[in-house]
């Protein structure tokens, strides 16, 4: 399996390149930006929103949401950071009312850029204190563990049980074999870093060691964070670490993986949803984020088959995600700490790794 390296016009901190931003500036004076895919929006009718989950998820939520509320929602898709570095670019001229679904480190990050604007919904008070901002500048709607994911072949093939440690992962067997997704685009990937700076009990020289001696078992950094999860189904890649919630979707489309958990932990990610600051649309913002952080949404995701843990108490967990979920050694990723070192670590993670 070659390694190769997939190039991205954006890295997770919202850095632009020179081509990509002279892209930006034409798309902005050209249209508005979001002008073309996103008309006009009227008062408590319409509201504008950027989705880091995939379409497949963000829709049939959204389209709930336009069912109970009679409230119409344009959005547009895009990684953690993209996303994060448009709300940046667009901050004194913001295009959006509302930035929907990923990892909590892009919304610690995005606090610290000044984007965001306080609401407490309802059931804000509901929320455990790991599934809030104590302002309201984001709150959770579900909450996302990392794991690994193999194919089933491969482990055959190579006389393996599925990975269950991260030492595990440097066996010379997945050379050029692994996928995972790129830090420079990724929340995933951000959350995958910070998972192993915690198993490291935050020393980060040994963190960035273990990641050199994985870098020659990487076939391929996606720009997205389930871009792997079918090369791994279809057995061009050998595995990779993904969220559960794209594991388990490659699993149910019928792809022969297995799913499996490091003894030392593993990290999951809330997800988020915020207000932005200066939205044209904010009554029908706050709606939105009111309805998403209770259980009338997070009830649903049984319902269409996504697999991700409530951020909700009152909203129990899908039997048979529970079922996977039961004997995993997971910890949650602490917001203040990954949204203070996100843009230094995944610099560094650049530097050092990504070559």
């Amino acid at each position: 399996m070659k390694r190769r390296v997939a190039r991205s016009r954006r890295d997770a901190n919202g850095t632009l390149g020179g081509a990509c931003a002279r892209r930006l500036l034409v798309a902005m004076l050209a249209g508005a930006g979001l002008a073309a895919a996103m008309p006009a929006a009227s008062v408590a009718q319409t509201l504008n929103a950027y989705s880091i989950w995939p379409e497949n998820w963000a829709r049939p939520m959204l389209q709930e949401f336009e069912a109970a509320s009679g409230i119409k929602v344009n959005f547009l898709r895009f990684s953690s950071g993209e996303a994060l570095a448009r709300v940046m670019a667009e901050k004194n001229n913001p295009k959006i009312d509302v930035l929907f679904g990923g990892p909590v480190e892009t919304f610690a990050a995005g606090v610290r850029e000044g984007v965001f604007e306080s609401h407490k919904p309802p059931s804000f008070a509901e929320l455990p204190a790991r599934f809030r901002h104590a302002d309201g500048q984001w709150v959770a709607i579900a909450d996302d563990p990392l794991v690994f994911m193999t194919n089933t072949k491969f482990l055959a093939d190579n006389n393996l049980k599925p990975p269950a440690s991260w030492e595990d992962l440097l066996n010379p067997a997945y050379k050029n074999g692994l996928q995972m997704a790129d830090a420079r685009t990724s929340g995933t990937a951000v959350t995958r870093i910070f998972s192993i700076i915690e198993v490291h009990r935050r020393d980060e020289d040994k963190a960035f060691a273990y990641m050199k001696k994985l870098r020659p078992n990487v076939q391929l950094y996606t720009k997205s964070g389930g871009g792997g999860t079918l090369p791994v189904g279809l057995g061009q890649a050998a595995g990779g670490i993904f969220f559960i919630v794209d594991a388990l979707d490659t699993k149910a489309k019928g792809y022969d993986v297995q799913i499996s958990f490091p003894k030392e932990g593993i990290g999951t990610a809330a997800e988020g949803i915020a207000l932005i600051k200066g939205a044209r649309n904010p009554e029908a913002g706050k709606k939105l984020i009111d309805w998403a952080s209770s259980p009338a949404m997070q009830s649903l995701f049984a319902k269409h088959k996504i697999n991700f843990v409530p951020a909700h108490p009152k909203v129990p967990t899908e039997a048979s995600l529970a079922e996977v979920l039961k004997a995993a050694n997971i910890f949650s990723i602490d917001d203040a700490y990954a949204g203070a070192n996100r843009k230094r670590v995944v610099e560094r993670w650049v530097a050092e790794i990504l070559p």
